[in-house]
């Protein structure tokens, strides 16, 4: 078996480090190559809220490895089509949005691990996931590969997080505090009591039921989010570093144009 089909994002994960990832939003093959070299190892291409819909996504993955760094893609629901495409497609490592009880985090799991773990359609020797059939063994190992993270974004889901916890497959709690701000009235909020008191107890719940837990970098730098425990935190993304160096070179021209 070829070692480049391993998912060393889940080994690093799961080895206790702290992964620093960015996303890329705007679809470009060039842009996922440039952040890569520039020293970004880890793109989240992001085909829920990017540019690109599931399929541009997934081909997107090709740029990052070819440049030398790991993809996850955020995919744009939850559906058992989708994931099963994305799975088939390359993704070794899927972000899951709106995750919102324990029940769905079960269907998910399910979706995304082959039986006797899931129930994940089978087509391992003709998919791309599998080499198109080079890594012989794929389906018996696959299971051991495939990396999933659910997004905690919703007040609802809170009093599952020691129940999603405890579901096999599950290898992520990943907390999107804007949108659990949004769901408590108070989108962009992040430093109301409540909604950080939210996020400090979905900590301790994930700490006590050993509940692996990624964020956004933002209200804590990456930092402060390590020391709390979480291991995949998502810094920049393209279109802000883009803009931002736009900002600044406009800035640099002011009284001359």
């Amino acid at each position: 078996m070829r070692n480049d089909m391993k998912n060393g994002l889940r080994r690093r994960v799961m080895a206790g480090e702290t992964v620093t990832a960015a996303w890329l939003e705007l679809g470009s093959p060039e842009v996922a190559e440039i952040m890569v070299r520039s020293g970004w190892d880890v793109l989240v291409i992001d085909c829920e809220h990017g540019a690109v819909g599931l399929e541009d996504g997934l081909n997107l993955i090709r740029a990052v490895e070819a440049a030398g760094g790991e993809a996850m893609i955020r995919v744009p629901d939850a559906r058992e089509a989708t994931l099963k495409r994305a799975l088939d497609r390359g993704a070794r490592s899927l972000l899951v949005p709106m995750v919102n009880s324990a029940e769905m985090a079960r269907e998910v799991a399910g979706f995304c691990r082959y039986a006797p773990m899931g129930r994940r359609g089978y087509a391992a020797p003709i998919v791309r996931a599998s080499g198109y059939g080079a890594w012989t063994d794929y389906a018996a190992q696959a299971n051991e590969e495939v990396f999933v993270a659910v997004q905690i974004e919703h007040v609802d889901v809170i009093p599952d997080i020691a129940e999603i916890a405890a579901i096999p497959g599950i290898d992520m709690g990943f907390i999107g505090p804007n949108d659990l701000a949004g769901s408590m009235d108070r989108l962009e909020r992040l430093d109301d009591p409540a909604v950080v008191e939210a996020i400090t107890g979905i900590e301790a719940t994930a700490a006590a039921h050993g509940l692996t837990l990624g964020t956004i970098e933002g209200q804590r730098d990456y930092g402060a989010l390590a020391k709390a425990g979480y291991r995949l935190v998502i810094g920049p993304n393209d279109v802000m570093l883009l803009s931002g160096a736009a900002r600044a070179a406009a800035e640099r021209r002011s009284g001359l144009v």
